[in-house]
């Protein structure tokens, strides 16, 4: 998708790829055929710039069709480069103005409370954004124990690493201090994903946060850790080298 529409964040896709695959492989209370349904659960994709990552994981998921992907991000398309959920079923916000996410996430959880959950994937560069802190201090506030919130830790954020820009380190203690029922796990280990997002909530009458360490661009070697594919396309040899690593035929 992003080989052929010339995008970027590739590395961001791959990072979040395993968490969205378990979120609506094995989690999330959704139905493809009413993607409107009143009662299902709520899924804001804080981290809109992996937006190719999402619409793959909901054509797999038959909210639309497959041949919907190879418009990702060209003109005209429905499915634009961030996050959209103008047409695009299964989308509940439009998203990649990082920072707003949670914020959103938490209005949806004060609105279901008792009826359906809601969830928030973020990156860990959008955690330098105040308005994230800010819905962090309000959902244990109201006892949201219906909101979840996982990062995506990858440690590399648009123009350096995360210790770099912004250090967010003690991570996990911030969110305990700010009242969140926190855990860590590996983001790619999609057993120990399933382990944490069950029996919600953790704690009753806490919010969730769920630390995913992960690693920016997983599976591809020459991308892994590099903060160059934070925004580089893969040109053909790239995109062919790529699919060959990750088992994939072109």
């Amino acid at each position: 998708m992003v080989n052929r529409a010339v995008a970027p964040h590739i590395g961001g896709c791959l990072s979040v790829a395993d968490i969205l695959a378990v979120l609506y492989g094995r989690v999330l209370r959704v139905d493809p055929a009413q993607p409107d349904w009143p009662e299902r659960d709520r899924m804001v994709l804080s981290k809109g710039h992996a937006a190719a990552a999402l619409y793959a994981v909901l054509a797999e998921r038959g909210f639309f069709p497959a041949e919907w992907l190879e418009t990702y991000s060209l003109d005209g398309t429905r499915l634009a480069g961030h996050v959209t959920h103008y047409g695009v079923p299964g989308v509940d916000f439009s998203s990649g103005s990082l920072g707003h996410g949670l914020s959103v996430a938490c209005g949806m959880a004060l609105a279901g409370r008792g009826v359906f959950r809601a969830f928030a994937v973020l990156s860990d560069g959008e955690c330098d954004e105040g308005s994230t802190w800010e819905a962090a201090l309000f959902a244990p506030h109201h006892k949201l124990d219906n909101l979840i919130a996982i990062v995506d830790y990858n440690k590399i954020q648009s123009f350096g690493t995360v210790a770099e820009v912004l250090d967010l380190e003690p991570f996990a203690d911030k969110w305990r201090a700010f009242g969140w029922s926190t855990h860590e796990v590996d983001g790619h280990d999609t057993e120990a994903l399933q382990r944490v997002l069950s029996g919600l909530p953790r704690e009753p009458g806490k919010p969730t946060a769920i630390i995913a360490h992960t690693v920016k661009g997983k599976g591809v070697s020459f991308m892994e850790n590099k903060l160059l594919y934070h925004y580089r396309t893969p040109n053909d040899e790239a995109f062919a080298q790529a699919l060959a690593e990750l088992g994939e035929r072109s």
